[in-house]
């Protein structure tokens, strides 16, 4: 699979969508900043907040299918925008009049990443609730001092991809990115072989 104008304009909208509409109010209303993902979406954590199903967002109200401008969508299922810019630095930069270009075949590629990402974390610690950061837009866990997840992609790598990530990196061949390692999602079969290239990392750090 090769990136196209249309998975980034895709995953700018969600990560807009997952922030703005979603994250942002749930951090208004319970103080949570928190995502999780769901099968062929993701949500909030709390009770009432939104989700995103595939290319239609839900809420306790209706369903509302993503497209228009984001504050036409905001004002359709009844939610106050958010942004998060005093809880970090980042985010989608995505303002309320820009409209929301999703495109359903990339949608599906993206979302099936956070599906087989949380799948895999559960796999490798079962004990730990992994989470959807509205921040960089990834799902993952700490274990060790390590990080582990997967990224729908980002302005480096801009395909889906799981990664790596040792509070202090290590030299080796196994290190392909600065912040550790990072393998496109194209490579896995399933979540099972995502955990195998987790557990590469592990001993990598670990020898």
């Amino acid at each position: 699979m090769t990136a196209t104008t249309t998975l980034s304009s895709t995953r700018r909208a969600l990560h807009a969508v997952a922030e703005l509409l979603i994250a942002g109010p749930q951090y208004a209303a319970a103080g949570d900043i928190r995502l999780a993902a769901r099968p062929g979406g993701f949500g909030g954590v709390t009770a009432g907040s939104a989700a995103v199903s595939g290319t239609v967002l839900v809420t306790t109200t209706g369903r509302f299918p993503l497209g228009g401008r984001l504050i036409e969508l905001a004002e359709l299922a009844g939610i106050t925008p958010r942004p998060l810019r005093d809880v970090y630095q980042g985010g989608p930069e995505f303002t309320l009049d820009e409209p929301l270009n999703v495109d359903p075949g990339d949608a599906d590629v993206l979302l099936q990443a956070f599906t087989d990402g949380d799948a895999a974390l559960r796999m490798l610690a079962p004990e730990q609730e992994p989470v959807l950061w509205p921040e960089h837009f990834d799902i993952g866990i700490s274990l060790g001092e390590i990080n582990f997840g997967v990224s729908p992609g980002d302005l480096s790598i801009d395909l889906p991809y799981a990664y790596v990530g040792p509070w202090n990196v290590p030299s080796g061949p196994f290190w392909n990115q600065p912040f550790g390692a990072a393998r496109l999602m194209s490579e896995f079969a399933t979540p099972k072989d995502i955990v195998r290239f987790f557990d590469e990392g592990t001993r990598a750090v670990r020898p």
